[in-house]
């Protein structure tokens, strides 16, 4: 795997923030622009996943990284059961829903494999490296 200098680099957060944008646009391009509550809901939750993806990895250590992680996977299944509702109120219509359904659940499964492999690294974040030698 090579070097993530940034969090811009991740395959996660570019998927999330892809996925985010989806959802922006059915938020001002549908119905549910006028659903006050249920479009703050689904826009928060889907933000949540890029954003906690963002400040884990920029916190600095493998742990916290992996605790925001859980917190946007987490998020992720929010905007799943979200859109489940967004199509149940006749703002998109089903294959809209079946496709970010099955984007949202294969951006789950990245950020659990992601989770696992920090899980197994010796590196635990620039904060826990002796500069004294």
């Amino acid at each position: 795997m090579a070097t993530i200098k940034k969090f811009e680099d991740l395959e996660i957060w570019i998927e999330a923030r892809r996925l985010s944008k989806e959802i922006i646009l059915i938020s001002k391009n549908s119905d549910l622009k006028t659903d006050f509550r249920l479009k703050a809901q689904v826009k928060d939750s889907s933000g949540s996943v890029m954003d906690n993806i963002a400040e884990g990895f920029e916190r600095n250590g493998n742990r916290e990284f992996i605790q925001f992680l859980s917190i946007a996977k987490g998020s992720a299944g929010e905007t799943r059961s979200q859109i489940y509702r967004i199509f149940d109120n006749d703002y998109i219509d089903e294959n809209k829903m079946n496709y970010l359904v099955n984007d949202y659940e294969k951006l789950s499964i990245k950020i659990h494999n992601f989770i696992i492999y920090l899980n197994k690294r010796e590196f635990k974040g620039t904060k826990f490296i002796d500069n004294n030698g």
